[in-house]
Formats: C-alpha cells, structure tokens, sequence
C-alpha cells in the first residue's frame, strides 16, 4: 500500500475524532456556555446535517481543481472549523465551527476514497479504501477516549486545539505523499449526476442508510442500556465504547480484504449476520460479559459492510464516481440519524432500553434483502446483454452497421 494511504489515514483520525469526542464532552460545553444538555445536543445534530448536506455541495464546488488539490482545501477547512470552535465565545460560534467542520467530512472520504482507489492495482482498490477508513475506526478506539480524557482534565477547548492540530498533520501528510493526479478530462456536473440515476447506485446507497443505520440504532442508546440493563456503572461504558472501536478496526480491514475477492457474497455474510446479532443483543444485554462480546460484534460486523458498500458505488458509479461516492458518506449519517431517532421512538412507547436493537435488526436486514435484489437485478442485466451478443439477429445488424460505418469512413 502507497504511503500517500497513510496521508488520508491520519486526516481520516482527526475527522473520526473531532465527529464523535463531543458526545464525551457535553456536560463541560453545557456547562461553560449555561446550556442545557439537550441544547448542547445540537453540535451533534449540526455536524451530522453539515455532513449531509455539505457532501454533495463541497465535491461539486471541487469539480473544476485537481482531487489532491481539493483534499488539502478540505483539511483546511477542517481545521479552521476546530479552531473556531476551540476559542468560541458563544455557543452559536461554537455550532457555527462545528458546521464549518462538518462540510469537510463527506467531500474528504468521498474524494479520499476514490483516490485511494486509484492508487492501487484494481483487485486492491476496497483495502486501499479500508485503509484509508482505517483512520475513522482507529480515532473511536484512540482518539475519542483520549479526546475526551483531555478535554475532562485540561477543558474541552484544549481537545478542539489538538484535532486542529492533527488536521495541520493531515494537510501536510497529503501535500507531500499524495501525487498530483490531475483533474479527469471530460467530466462534468452533469457527468456526475448521471450516476444517480443508476438504479445500482441507489441501492447500494439505500444499503448505506439502511446497513449502518442498524449499528447506530443500538449504539446510539448503549449509555443507558449498559447501566440501566446490564448493571455496568457509568465510568465503563468509555470501555465499551474502546471495544466498539476495536471491532470497527477488525471489521473494516477484513472487509476491505475480502470485499476484492467477492464483493456481494461479503455485504450478504456481514449484513446477515450483524441482523441475527442485534436480534440478539436484547437478550446479551442482560448478561456483562456477553454484552462486552456482543458490542465488539456489532462493531466489526457494521463497519465490515463499509469498504464493500463505498466500492460498489464506486463500481456501479464508473465514469463519475466523485460525487457518488461523497454523498454515499453522507448516507452514513443519515442511517445515522434516521436509527436513532426511531430507538428513541420505541424507547418513549416504553418498549425498554433494549427495544432499539430489535429496530437495528430490522433495517439490517431491510438492507441484506436490498443486496439479494441488487445482485439478482445485476445478474438479469448481463443476462439479457448475454442474449442480445449471441442473438443472430442482433450480430447481423450489427455486422451491416459495421460496414455501413466502414464504407462511410472509405468514402
């Protein structure tokens, strides 16, 4: 693997870190701002809908510079949204360079992801993705505990600081490793939002929103299920957490391995069997140890499914796969926000703590069963391309066009 990878691996750190250590620090940024903690809650929601939104903004303004160009310009952003936030005076400022923050997000792992790929052999392009998602899975297992660690004990302030500063790392990481791949001739807006209307690429979007949503309906609530549920106390759920990370890491890299020798068969093994796990999560969670074990599951089952699922856009997008693949990240987070607002509908009809692990379930395999129709709609294509080639009908035409075409150019 080129070292440029590790490049877009650290950058892919300090955006993992930056998205999720303030979920450990919203009690310090409620506190110093008077907030309340609901309140506070909005530096998560606005990262999420900048990441959503700024995706598809962000990669169509990069459209006319070069990717590596693009990738610094990013970092750069990021950077300035951290630092905004490390020195705001207000809690507005402070959402303000959390947004600032989040439009790097989608447009650097979208863009980054097709770099990646482009630096490798083409049965290595899903590790290289892997390894540059590496980064994200590596800062919930570093990062966010250390993050918040630092932020507890020296002010959260001092946390946002650090993460610009590894976005300082990041910049000069890609400006000196990443070669200057030019901007691809002939491809347009227009040329881009042409892969939407792929019915492969929907679904293998729909796949993202449905697939990861089923993770994040169960972690997002693993606080008071860990406490209230299964008796852990409060300071071991950061553990549990680490764990989550640890299987992120596993996950991913086996999923990018095995993703370059068969792509679907690994959505159908990893989306299958993260459904039967949150199934049974309901049941492991009233027992310590088999809910440490069932949370490292999930981990690496749910991130399993990421290099296969940004590779197939990749695949089904050919020809203009940028915009595809950053608005495939923000499709993370809308499964993201999409799960955790229903484990909070179930949980408020009393339905229990453990209730939203049988809605991750549910759209786990809601997305198994996208994948089995995708495949099967992929098969029936080549089938009936197969039949036209070897129609005879269809070979002589094509053989009178020929020389229609031949005796044109000789005339």
């Amino acid at each position: 693997m080129p070292l440029a990878l590790l490049a877009l691996a650290i950058g892919a750190f300090g955006i993992g870190t930056t998205e999720f250590v303030i979920m450990g620090l919203l009690p310090e940024v409620a506190g110093d701002f008077g907030v309340s903690i609901p309140t506070a809650g909005l530096l998560v929601t606005g990262y999420a809908l900048g990441v959503m939104f700024g995706a598809p903004l962000m990669t169509v303004l990069g459209t006319k510079i070069s990717r590596k160009r693009m990738l610094m310009l990013l970092m750069g952003l990021f950077i300035v949204g951290n630092l905004i936030s490390a020195v705001a005076p207000t809690f507005t400022v402070m959402l303000i360079g959390r947004v600032i923050a989040s439009l790097a997000h989608g447009a650097f792992f979208g863009i980054g992801s097709v770099v990646a790929a482009d630096l490798v052999a083409p049965d290595k392009k899903a590790g290289a993705i892997a390894m540059m998602f590496t980064g994200l899975t590596v800062a919930n297992v570093v990062g966010v505990p250390l993050g918040t660690l630092i932020g507890q004990s020296a002010g959260w302030r001092v946390t946002f600081t650090v993460v610009a500063a590894l976005g300082v790392l990041g910049l000069a990481g890609i400006a000196r490793l990443v070669p200057d791949m030019p901007k691809p001739e002939g491809v347009h807006l227009c040329h881009e939002l042409a892969a939407f209307k792929n019915v492969q690429v929907l679904l293998a979007m729909a796949m993202t929103v449905l697939g990861f949503g089923g993770v994040f309906a169960a972690i997002t609530y693993i606080a008071p299920m860990m406490t209230n549920v299964t008796g852990y106390a409060d300071g071991s759920v950061t553990w549990l957490l680490v764990l989550f990370g640890l299987g992120m890491v596993g996950g991913n890299l086996v999923g990018g391995r095995f993703a370059d020798r068969a792509l679907m068969p690994m959505l159908y093994v990893s989306l299958g069997a993260l459904a039967v796990v949150l199934a049974l999560f309901t049941l492991t969670a009233h027992n310590k140890i088999a809910a440490a074990v069932t949370i490292t599951l999930i981990g690496a089952l749910g991130f399993a499914t990421v290099p296969p699922l940004q590779k197939r856009v990749l695949d089904q997008a050919h020809g203009a796969p940028t915009l595809a693949s950053a608005v495939n990240i923000g499709a993370f987070n809308l499964g993201n926000a999409l799960s955790a607002w229903l484990g909070g509908v179930v949980i408020a009809a009393g339905m229990g703590y453990t209730a939203p692990n049988w809605v991750g379930a549910v759209l786990a395999a809601a997305a198994l069963l996208l994948a089995v129709l995708s495949a099967a709609l992929e098969r029936r294509a080549d089938s009936a391309e197969s039949a036209d080639s070897a129609d005879p009908v269809v070979v002589k035409a094509e053989q009178a066009h020929s020389v229609q075409q031949q005796a044109a150019v000789h005339h």
